[in-house]
């Protein structure tokens, strides 16, 4: 899953960005409100953590010109201001949640979560196709009780596919959404990594979950009739 980071606070924005990279998110990151429109009106995010009060435009413009498109991209936004009124700025400008500084990163991981579980309409962090679950919580993923090892990159692109399962997705879906700007790899990384989870997912078992469909990408679902 992808994620912006709009936060001017360079330690911070960087300290965000790396936990959130070791969770297996994808991650871009800007640091003023300008760039934060640009990046989110250019791409298509699973999510955005943006601060308030940045230089350039402040997050509240921001979301207040987002929401004006019509991107419904989640937001959570960072604030030092714990006042009634300021949550309320913050919500009716279109954000979906508003965390206040200080935080754990405990609880910031926990509310990104709760955004990516609405805007795929689902209603828990752990998701399953036949014998496969993976506990976003946990960080885990089992098939038929057994338990699978998986890199951070895997561990997203197997999220991404179980939040969308029974959808085909293009290898450019998959890479906006897998990957972020910074990625310098080969044309043909989304077909290294679909090999790679084919290893690990379905080698051994009868049924098999991970499919291609010639010309449009991959779907993954009990059976191929794609």
């Amino acid at each position: 899953m992808r994620i912006l980071i709009a936060e001017d606070e360079r330690d911070l924005n960087h300290l965000l960005a790396k936990r959130l990279r070791s969770a297996g998110y994808a991650v871009d990151t800007c640091f003023d409100g300008s760039q934060a429109l640009d990046y989110l009106t250019s791409a298509d995010y699973d999510a955005a953590i943006m601060d308030i009060l940045m230089p350039g435009m402040d997050g509240l413009e921001v979301l207040r010109r987002l929401r004006a498109e019509g991107c419904s991209t989640p937001v959570l936004l960072l604030t030092a201001r714990d006042s009634v009124s300021d949550r309320v700025r913050g919500l009716d400008a279109g954000a979906n949640d508003y965390l206040v500084k200080p935080f754990s990163f405990e609880e910031l991981m926990a509310r990104v979560r709760v955004l990516l579980r609405r805007e795929n309409s689902a209603h828990t962090n752990v998701f399953s196709l036949a014998n496969l679950t993976l506990d976003c919580n946990r960080h885990s993923v089992e098939r038929g009780g057994v338990p699978i090892t998986l890199s951070a990159k895997e561990f997203a692109l197997l999220e991404y596919m179980l939040r969308n399962q029974g959808t085909v997705l293009s290898r450019t879906q998959i890479e906006n959404h897998v990957w972020d700007y910074d990625y310098e790899g080969g044309t043909n990384v989304v077909d290294v990594y679909i090999r790679y989870l084919r290893k690990k997912i379905d080698e051994g078992h009868d049924v098999k979950l991970i499919h291609t469909v010639r010309g449009r990408g991959y779907v993954l679902q009990e059976d191929n009739k794609a």
